[in-house]
């Protein structure tokens, strides 16, 4: 028996309940791990209010990191007792889970376990963002949403490091800071102001290269008037509200813009580009590219309170479940 966080019906963060549940023998192709540390992500808000739909009832949570406690059938490559983390299906909110040993990736040993956790998801999001969704080069100019968020401030220093001009947006003079302090070579507060114009001074009028917006609805209208003609807008997440386009000729008139909205489903689907994205992420780590701020973090009763800052945007950085 193990505890764990379930969500029997959709809604707010008050329908995250803690109970003991069952955890069985591995199955084939299937790892049992012992958590360390667990990864609160936006994505977990989705599917417990029903935007991203799943089917009741189920453990909520993406990501995780801990110890290999079992292995099951047909399994090969991991050990018992070996550190692993692992991003998806959900049910990570627990003390142990089961899952598939084709989400797994081994943690080196210069990667702590609170920063294993909370980086994965996001880290290799904002991998495949940044070098296959558009490959950025030297001498791009981005526009990062949510600069000083878990996801936005890997974004942000790795596109620097990758040799771009990097605009951030965040809210309040604190989210600001820390969007320059990951590199961003000019940050907005939207709450001072629009930021299209302030994009457009920033850009001599032409706009930026790409769009990462992770803001969703209340963002994405004002982020397709920051792009240059056939510039690239990247919807990779609904932290606002979902985005509709009622319009398709909206993308002509702006300047024949390109939008795509990727998932990682698509780019991060194989067990192959899991790992590739995972170990890029985890040297850059190492190598000092990129630093994983822990800005809060929650006993794992306490997944509701965790919901709740993240849903009304007062967390900066990543933040983990403990157990």
């Amino acid at each position: 028996m193990t505890r764990a966080i379930l969500v029997r019906a959709h809604g707010g963060p008050e329908v995250l309940t803690l109970e003991t549940v069952a955890v069985g023998a591995p199955g084939p192709g299937e790892i049992r791990v012992k958590n360390h540390a667990i990864g609160i992500n936006f994505v977990d808000t989705y599917q417990r209010s029903g935007l991203y739909p799943v089917p009741l009832p189920f453990v909520a949570g993406n990501e995780g990191m801990g110890t290999i406690t079992a292995l099951g059938p047909e399994v090969t490559g991991f050990h018992l007792g070996q550190r692993v983390a692992y991003q998806g299906p959900v049910g990570a909110y627990a003390d142990e889970r089961l899952l598939p040993a084709a989400r797994v990736v081994p943690v080196p040993d210069s990667i702590a376990d609170e920063t294993a956790a909370a980086a994965l998801l996001k880290g290799t999001t904002a991998w495949y963002l940044l070098h296959e969704t558009h490959r950025i080069k030297p001498g791009d100019t981005v526009l990062i949403h949510a600069a000083a968020g878990g996801t936005g401030h890997l974004l942000v220093q790795w596109a620097k490091a990758l040799g771009a001009r990097v605009i951030g947006t965040a809210g309040g003079p604190e989210k600001v800071a820390l969007g320059r302090a990951a590199g961003a070579d000019l940050m907005i507060d939207y709450r001072a102001g629009g930021f299209v114009d302030a994009v457009r001074a920033a850009t001599n009028g032409r706009g930026v290269d790409v769009v990462y917006d992770g803001v969703g609805q209340s963002t994405f209208e004002g982020s397709l008037d920051c792009l240059r003609p056939r510039g690239l807008m990247v919807s990779f997440g609904n932290a606002s509200g979902p985005v509709s386009i009622p319009r398709l000729m909206v993308l002509a008139e702006k300047g024949s813009l390109y939008l795509t909205r990727p998932t990682s489903a698509a780019y991060l689907g194989t067990p192959e580009a899991l790992r590739t994205a995972a170990a890029a992420l985890f040297a850059a780590i190492a190598s000092g590219t990129l630093s994983v701020p822990i800005g809060h973090r929650y006993p794992l009763e306490a997944a509701a309170e965790a919901h709740r800052g993240l849903e009304a945007r007062e967390t900066t950085g990543a933040g983990v479940l403990l157990v």
